[in-house]
């Protein structure tokens, strides 16, 4: 059988192949922390739940709209009203089957082989991967701790050229946890815009942003920019990964062209998840969710300064999302040796640096926190056993 081009230039995603040997490690009897998946372990807030039970027995679970149940593209445009103070027209959101369904349907909209579109490096490669699938060519802009490891508004000077046709930008990122400021994003975003290019914002982690020492809160790139194209989710901040329900905020004019899309992708996403979804937005939820923000923040602080003790610096502190993105230069071991050798020995799961970019990619590893304060605190210990005994190796 001859597979698509496509399909056989899609490298695979290094996070899950560490998430398979952790699972064979199990069935051998090993206890392993896996800190190599952005899945919170907290599962969807009760009142989601019950909603979930009761529309399952009371509501017919018809196909909806292929943009999403109306009242629940109400909700979001209310909950971005409360949240960020945005008068948002309901008939911009888009409902979608996670933000990956968000991705691919914006992506099918916007990308024509060819065009050129600025992302940085690193960034989360199933992103780098919906640009490619419809031609795009894909220009890594290299970051570093110095720009947080991200896109700044010099970055994007510097890289544009009359090819780009857009940018896709994370904030919070995956895998650094790091957020772009405010004002840097409305600087790159209003560049993009004076060249007639289009920006994705990937906002997934948004509602988990943490206090920094300026105090100032989380902000949507729709406050700087009404035109710019949003992608969000009910995996991270509501926990609800396996719901796979997500969704997106276009420009007017782009939602009948996501109709269509979206109607002959999908139909419509899960009619359930859907309906369980607008208890999502009840005050109750609200404030399990905000107590769960406050839970990873703590977790936050343990693994930093976990890591810190044991000499694996975090060149940047995460201000958002639950990674930790640390160096391992100083053990003499790859990013991949290391995580390698870390699972094998230690029987702690993490995800190399390689899964993410390219440049000094073979330095980092990132960490996932969204695992509870004893196995972080375990795995921490773990890691400290193991690199306590290699270093002698090292020396030699």
């Amino acid at each position: 059988m001859k597979f698509s081009e496509r399909a056989l230039s899609i490298s695979p995603f290094i996070a899950m192949e560490f998430g398979n040997r952790a699972a064979a490690l199990e069935t051998q009897g090993h206890r392993v922390i896996k800190l190599n998946i952005g899945e919170p372990d907290f599962g969807a807030p009760a009142p989601v739940v019950q909603a979930m039970q009761e529309v399952l027995t009371t509501t017919p679970m018809t196909y909806t709209s292929a943009l999403g149940l109306y009242p629940l593209r109400q909700a979001i445009a209310r909950y971005y009203e409360t949240t960020y103070g945005l008068d948002l027209d309901p008939s911009r959101v888009v409902v979608t089957a996670g933000a990956s369904a968000a991705l691919l349907l914006v992506t099918a909209a916007l990308v024509n082989p060819g065009d050129h579109v600025l992302v940085s490096d690193p960034s989360y490669p199933c992103n780098r991967q919906f640009l490619s699938s419809f031609g795009a060519e894909v220009k890594l802009v290299p970051t570093s701790a110095e720009t947080r490891f991200q896109l700044n508004a010099d970055l994007v000077r510097e890289h544009w050229s009359r090819d780009v046709r857009g940018l896709m930008i994370a904030t919070p990122s995956n895998p650094t946890g790091t957020s772009i400021p405010i004002d840097e994003l409305a600087a790159i975003c209003a560049h993009a815009r004076s060249n007639n290019a289009w920006r994705i914002v990937d906002e997934i982690y948004l509602g988990l942003t943490f206090p920094t020492s300026a105090g100032s809160p989380a902000q949507t790139a729709l406050s700087v920019d009404p035109d710019a194209i949003v992608i969000n989710s009910f995996s991270k901040y509501f926990g609800m990964t396996g719901w796979r329900l997500g969704w997106c905020i276009v420009p007017s004019e782009m939602t009948p062209i996501m109709e269509r899309l979206a109607q002959n992708y999908f139909i419509c996403p899960s009619s359930l998840a859907q309906h369980a979804a607008l208890a999502a937005f009840e005050p109750e939820t609200i404030a399990i969710c905000e107590s769960r923000r406050n839970e990873l923040n703590d977790r936050r602080s343990l693994v930093v300064h976990g890591l810190e003790r044991i000499g694996l610096p975090v060149p940047v502190a995460p201000d958002g999302a639950f990674y930790v993105y640390f160096s391992v230069r100083d053990t003499g071991m790859s990013a991949m040796v290391f995580c390698k050798r870390v699972l094998e020995e230690a029987h702690v799961a993490l995800t190399p640096g390689d899964d993410f970019g390219e440049k000094d990619a073979t330095e980092y590893v990132r960490l996932s926190y969204a695992a509870s304060i004893p196995e972080l605190s375990e795995a921490l210990v773990r890691l400290e056993r193991f690199v306590a005994q290699t270093r002698p190796l090292i020396a030699l």
